[in-house]
């Protein structure tokens, strides 16, 4: 800032996407808050784009403001994005024509050490030795200073100084040298032609401006492109390199940004490790006394916050300690590293555990910027940002969680927006828990805004221009591509959650008509779970769940007709597949609670149980659970029991009857007394060279719990034979006095 009120340009060159210079005005505008980002995408294939972020402490964006606020024109000269996203385009259509093993693929160079980065992901960071000229171009110089690499010498030599105007020459003849030694060739030829013709257009459009007569231009770019600028290259020449580039249609806008996608990590990277230090360095710049002892006082009013120990006697000593080490390195102010050391040491007293959020909230940060309500935007993001603003869901860097009632009519709203954006693939809140220990009537959600979530509501605006209109068209168009029956019932239940009912009799008639021509078994018991979730917790959840019931009984009936056929003369592997489906498919019939389904599953399960051809580990599952329905007696499971694991019964095959049967739960044994009385009677009635053969078969099966729940069993089993008898039910049943509490029941769960 102080260069350009000194100089006092007429004319502003800033590297830039040139179709961004209609929004240029906006900097300036109530609403935009940085950090931000130009976004240049093409409007025909979303996904290619590119993102420009800025900080309030970038250059570009300092010289943009200064330039609006002064009434200087001002230029965007970067490669136009048009030629930009067509020559990206046509890299990635060759890369996947021909792709490169991943041996030869080495990171790129990037072409300047400011604040603003060039393509999401396109830069990459990486040490430099003095023979390897792979990576970030100033760890040579990092490295001949004695740094670990570029960035901690770019923070310490530039952003920490502050020299003034006397730096920009020493940068400039730091990167001549650099990039005469250096060479012009990088490993990749396609990037090193792109950086060629991003610098031939700079050129041209310096020369453009000086032809309109412009005497003093300032121009902000990436200092690696300056000797490029100043070189002899001609008009002609340049004119050469840029005819008959390929074009694409592009459009732009600003879209908030965080500091979390400004480091070098997030993909979208400007190599900027510490955004939150570089925004305390620009805020503290006139009152350079305040950079140690603010910076300080930041991370004890964090540290308090969490109820850790930091007393104004600490305070006192890192800002002592800092200065100190600062001075010992010859440095004129401490910087980020003395800092952090004397966090370190006085307040941690040498524990890093427990400042690592320091890192996240104050050398990151987790800003998050905005832009004015007047920028361009697709009608989806505008329908979006106004069910956010009506239902008081903000947008956020920081990660929260929210607690919806879904019995409230705004929080049942806000499950709404966020189950429809994520049929969209906008994962703004990850669902944490549903009806646990909550209820069935909560959602807890994990809310963390993203950047990029912009652009993908740009591309989602092709099915629609409101939120329930793009969900809607998205899930008929899914309707048309799936053909799993078990995505297509777990579509009903993100239909219903997201409260899309016009698109549930699509939806249902698509899984009925293909349900009624499969003869996959597993597909069909995949759908049964989430159609019984869709059933039974719809009224909790305000949706018209009923019209699901109809194709769940259906598919019920023909599952269990399949099933007993589709569980004979399976491998071990297919049948622990059916066994996992199994037992979900069985949950999911006793939420039905239908009378005719359940008869029809619980036959099912005694044909598995008493058919000699079902696998045995699938006939152990049937047995324990027809006798945890009450369906067999204890004699009749003892008598299968006795037949199963006796003398004559293969061992492998009986250690597999007893696995399904126990079903890897340790807990039956301990509490049901049924189970355990089986089990005890059967072990106690073997003879001993019976015991001797089937040791191995029940080691096996027991070798699949926990060392703590074979602990509790060898308890247990200490104890002796005694069975407590359970206790008889009362002779008689008073059905007025057991209605008196189901109104309360009702209001408790939520159902009317």
């Amino acid at each position: 800032m102080r260069a350009l009120d000194a100089l006092l340009p007429d004319c502003i060159l800033v590297e830039g996407p040139p179709e961004s210079e209609g929004l240029l005005q906006a900097v300036v505008a109530e609403g935009m808050q940085p950090p931000v980002a130009l976004l240049s995408y093409c409007p025909d294939e979303p996904p290619l784009a590119v993102y420009h972020p800025f900080a309030e402490f970038s250059p570009e964006w300092q010289a943009i403001q200064w330039a609006v606020l002064h009434a200087v024109p001002v230029r965007l000269i970067d490669l136009p994005m048009a030629n930009g996203l067509a020559l990206q385009k046509a890299r990635r259509q060759a890369d996947k024509a021909c792709p490169k093993p991943a041996s030869a693929e080495t990171p790129t160079a990037p072409d300047h050490r400011d604040d603003a980065s060039e393509e999401a992901g396109a830069l990459a960071n990486q040490t430099a030795r003095d023979d390897d000229r792979t990576g970030d171009p100033l760890n040579w110089l990092a490295n001949a200073a004695g740094y670990a690499d570029g960035e901690s010498w770019w923070n310490h030599m530039v952003e920490e100084r502050g020299d003034g105007e006397q730096l920009f020459a020493a940068v400039a003849e730091a990167m001549t040298a650099l990039r005469a030694d250096w060479g012009e060739q990088r490993d990749d030829p396609q990037e090193s032609q792109r950086e060629v013709l991003r610098e031939a257009h700079m050129r041209q459009c310096l020369r453009e401006a000086q032809k309109t007569g412009a005497e003093r231009i300032a121009v902000v770019c990436g200092a690696w492109h300056l000797p490029a600028l100043q070189t002899s290259a001609t008009m002609k020449a340049d004119q050469a390199l840029l005819k008959g580039l390929p074009r694409v249609k592009v459009q732009s806008t600003w879209v908030p940004w965080t500091y979390r996608h400004l480091t070098r990590s997030s993909g979208y990277g400007a190599g900027i490790v510490s955004p939150g230090w570089y925004e305390h360095l620009w805020r503290s710049q006139h009152l350079p006394q305040l950079r140690t002892v603010g910076w300080l006082a930041r991370v004890a009013q964090r540290m308090r916050e969490r109820d850790l120990d930091c007393s104004s006697a600490h305070l006192i000593e890192a800002t002592r300690l800092a200065d100190a080490l600062a001075a010992m390195r010859e440095r004129p102010a401490a910087g980020l590293e003395e800092l952090q050391e004397a966090t370190r040491s006085v307040f941690a007293m040498g524990d890093d555990s427990l400042l690592h959020f320091i890192a996240d909230e104050l050398v990151v940060g987790d800003r998050l910027g905005s832009v004015p309500a007047d920028v361009p935007t697709v009608p989806l993001q505008r329908d979006v940002e106004q069910a956010q603003k009506t239902l008081r869901l903000k947008p956020e860097a920081r990660q929260r969680t929210l607690d919806l009632d879904l019995r409230n009519s705004n929080d049942l709203a806000r499950s709404h927006l966020l189950h429809r954006l994520r049929l969209l693939d906008v994962h703004w809140g990850e669902l944490a828990k549903v009806g646990r220990s909550h209820g069935t009537f909560h959602e807890v959600w994990v809310l963390q805004w993203q950047p990029e979530f912009l652009l993908q509501l740009i591309e989602a605006s092709q099915w629609g221009q409101t939120l329930v209109q793009a969900a809607a068209a998205w899930v008929i168009d899914q309707v048309g591509r799936v053909s799993d029956l078990a995505e297509l019932a777990a579509l009903v239940d993100r239909v219903l959650l997201a409260d899309l009912d016009a698109t549930v009799p699509a939806v249902t008639q698509a899984l009925q008509s293909r349900a009624a021509l499969t003869g996959d078994v597993l597909q069909l018991l995949a759908t049964l779970p989430p159609l019984a979730n869709v059933f039974r917790y719809g009224n909790v959840r305000q949706t018209d769940a009923a019209m699901v019931a109809q194709v769940l009984d259906g598919l019920i009936v023909r599952t269990a007709i399949a099933m007993p056929l589709a569980c004979r003369s399976v491998d071990d592997a297919a049948a622990q597949s059916l066994r996992e489906k199994l037992l979900a498919a069985h949950t999911a019939v006793a939420l039905r609670q239908g009378q005719e389904e359940t008869q029809a599953w619980r036959q099912a399960l005694q044909q598995i149980a008493s058919s000699p051809h079902t696998s045995q580990l699938l006939q152990g599952v049937a047995v324990r659970l027809l006798l945890d329905d009450a369906v067999w007696s204890v004699e009749q499971v003892a008598q299968a029991m006795s037949f199963e694991l006796s003398m004559g019964a293969e061992p492998g095959k009986a250690a597999a009857w007893l696995e399904g049967f126990l079903n890897r739960n340790a807990l039956v044994l301990l509490h049901d007394m049924r189970v355990w009385q089986l089990i005890d009677e059967w072990l106690v009635g073997l003879r001993e060279e019976h015991f001797v053969c089937v040791l191995p078969l029940v080691r096996r099966t027991f070798s699949t719990f926990s060392a703590s729940e074979r602990s509790d069993l060898a308890q247990r089993a200490g104890q002796g034979r005694v069975v407590t008898a359970m206790p008889k039910p009362l002779a008689g049943w008073n059905e007025e006095r057991a209605a008196l509490p189901l109104p309360f029941l009702r209001q408790l769960l939520g159902v009317k």
